[in-house]
């Protein structure tokens, strides 16, 4: 018992010096960019970091649309940023990464009833909540995390990039995470139930988003659009609790406690949204506010080609699609 005793206090104190050095060393976006007259869309903009990162914006001036699948939460969440912000420039719009229909209702939608798009935040994710299929046949942290999130940025680059100028171009800025480093790519077996450990699952869409954003950028001739992604850092969010896992709630509360508050993880995306700093870069990884260096396999040039062709049949785009997103 004593041995067990021992233990448990050395992992306490570990997590403590390390909490404390993230807490002494996490960086803010220090950028007072003001965003007046222009329009900046937050997936999973009504809980969590998504709810800094779009409170932030409508702090900013800018018109603000935030989307979720759950219409009390992002009516709730519309509610606390207008209060918070004093912009009444803001909309929640339904929105389910888990449903190829879903996001091209969405698209339509936002190419019916906006002229511009400023900024993409591609936040929205999923924890590791079950390993099973869409309807669309994929496995559902593959397609919220990433399937979901290549078609609609897809589908919203010809918008994006007849918004933006060479001298002030759109941004997409696609949240990944350290757990890319354990991702890994096997096409055979890209949306099998049974076959990887959920953790596991998570980190091959974190390493897919990575590579997506490599390949984007290489793709992307326009100087009209630039696109980075960028690693939040441990942080206390919901994301957790969907792992219906008992001590879920608890590891949410230590990472809240010892690593990042949503508001201080929302710092890197911001600062790859609004600082003149990244926007001189294109397909970059970043992290506490700064550019670093991703996982190896990020780097893959022939792998990031094989993700994105695999990406562009999974989820039905059509070359018609595909030439409005790349034609000059």
């Amino acid at each position: 018992m004593s041995v067990i005793l021992l233990i448990v206090e050395i992992i306490i104190i570990g997590g403590m010096v390390v909490g404390l050095y993230q807490k002494n060393t996490n960086l803010v976006c220090k950028s007072k960019k003001r965003y007046d007259g222009k329009t900046v869309l937050v997936t999973g903009g009504t809980a969590g970091m998504g709810l800094e990162i779009a409170a932030d914006f409508a702090h900013r001036g800018a018109r603000v649309i935030v989307a979720c699948p759950y219409e009390d939460e992002g009516l709730h969440g519309k509610k606390l940023i207008i209060k918070s912000s004093g912009n009444h420039n803001v909309v929640f719009k339904l929105l389910d990464l888990s449903s190829l229909q879903s996001i091209r209702n969405f698209v339509a939608d936002i190419l019916k009833t906006e002229d511009r798009l400023d900024i993409l935040m591609n936040n929205a994710g999923v924890g590791i909540p079950g390993d099973f299929l869409t309807k669309d046949g994929m496995n559902f942290i593959m397609q919220v995390n990433y399937y979901g999130t290549f078609l609609l940025t897809m589908l919203l680059l010809p918008l994006l990039k007849k918004t933006g100028t060479p001298s002030e171009p759109s941004r997409i800025v696609n949240t990944s995470s350290v757990l890319h480093k354990f991702g890994k790519i096997d096409f055979e077996n890209w949306n099998k139930t049974g076959h990887w450990a959920k953790i596991r699952i998570y980190g091959n869409s974190k390493l897919c988003l990575a590579l997506f954003t490599r390949e984007l950028a290489k793709r992307m001739k326009s100087p009209n659009v630039i696109v980075n992604v960028v690693d939040p850092g441990a942080v206390g969010t919901k994301i957790y609790n969907s792992s219906r896992i008992a001590w879920a709630s608890f590891v949410s509360f230590i990472f809240l406690i010892l690593f990042k508050h949503p508001w201080e993880g929302a710092q890197t995306a911001l600062y790859a949204a609004t600082s003149n700093r990244a926007g001189q870069f294109k397909g970059e990884y970043f992290k506490n506010c700064s550019r670093v260096r991703a996982g190896e396999l990020v780097y893959d040039e022939k792998l990031a080609t094989r993700v994105w062709e695999e990406s562009v049949r999974l989820v039905k785009l059509s070359d018609d699609e595909l030439n409005q997103c790349f034609s000059s």
